[in-house]
């Protein structure tokens, strides 16, 4: 960049651009009106402070599920293989800790690493206390996704598939499967459904895809589970935010992507939550941290929409068995 060039906020990590003038430093008004290329105003609202953090932490490390026959939130993560979803379980487990930490196997070869159904119970402070939430891990989408794939997944989602079960591409999950749990309880069921994509591999993701995502949500909302996604890697398709990760709710960039993530899944972009995972670093950082920390705000939300939606249908189911013994 020329000499007295100002940054291009939010340039992809592909290019930049460079600035046609620059503003003079000396005069705050000019500073004031000035907008590099790809800054747009803030978007969504965001404290980036150590405050915040504590406030968040404080918020999940204490979840508890406002349903009383339930003591642990259970959320599957699903994608593309290696979009992020055990990458995602780690850092999220690495900022409860304190420490970058890798709590689940993450793999980088063009076939799924996770092979079986992996259930993380999220530990807190103090003392590695377990939370209320469990993340679910299980085999990465294919490029072509089977409908053995589909069926495993509902399985999974219907709980009926037990802790530890090992997927194939040629056996189905069945009745007659080692431990298939028959008649699932709430506890044991997907109280929400969190789809991750990568940011940076969105273009090259097959057209089967996007409509492979919209049967599998439409058969995932008709049992009545709702859906956000996480968008990784937001780091490798703007610069500024690979620096900056606060920047991340002012790069036009990461606003378009989102939308092209809402795209490809078939949803509106108030679903779906950027994230910065850690890979590389060895400690964490406030505003990597907080980004996390929304994420997992953002799907305790829609967790608490499910348990409450059963809790109306139980009640009503037993005012009309009220009704009929009545009768």
């Amino acid at each position: 960049m020329n000499s007295g060039t100002g940054f291009s906020f939010g340039s992809p990590a592909f290019g930049t651009s460079v600035l046609a003038s620059t503003p003079s430093e000396s005069n705050p008004e000019t500073q004031k009106q000035f907008s590099p290329p790809g800054q747009i105003p803030q978007w969504r609202e965001v404290e980036w402070t150590e405050e915040q953090r504590e406030d968040l932490m404080a918020s999940v490390c204490s979840y508890s599920p406002s349903y009383e026959f339930v003591t642990q939130a259970r959320v599957l993560l699903l994608g593309p293989v290696a979009s992020g979803k055990s990458s995602f379980i780690s850092s999220v487990q690495s900022v409860l800790n304190g420490r970058v930490t890798n709590r689940a196997m993450v793999g980088t070869s063009p076939s799924s690493f996770t092979k079986k159904l992996q259930s993380f119970n999220l530990l807190g402070p103090p003392d590695d206390k377990p939370t209320g939430l469990v993340l679910c891990d299980m085999m990465g989408l294919e490029s072509e996704v089977s409908r053995l794939s589909f069926h495993d997944i509902l399985s999974v989602i219907k709980g009926h598939v037990p802790e530890g079960h090992k997927f194939t591409q040629h056996t189905a999950i069945t009745s007659e499967t080692p431990g298939y749990i028959k008649n699932p309880s709430l506890q044991e069921k997907i109280h929400c459904v969190a789809f991750v994509v990568d940011a940076s591999q969105l273009m090259t993701y097959p057209k089967s895809l996007s409509a492979a995502f919209a049967e599998l949500r439409e058969h995932i909302s008709d049992l009545g589970v709702h859906q956000v996604a996480l968008l990784t890697n937001v780091d490798k398709v703007c610069v500024e935010t690979a620096k900056d990760t606060s920047l991340v709710y002012k790069s036009s960039i990461i606003r378009d992507t989102m939308r092209r993530a809402g795209t490809l899944l078939g949803m509106s972009t108030s679903y779906i939550v950027p994230v910065k995972n850690y890979f590389s670093e060895l400690s964490t950082s406030l505003n990597t941290d907080i980004l996390l920390l929304k994420a997992v705000d953002h799907i305790l939300q829609y967790v608490e929409l499910y348990l409450k939606d059963n809790c109306v249908r139980k009640q009503e189911a037993n005012t009309v068995g009220e009704k009929k013994f009545l009768f």
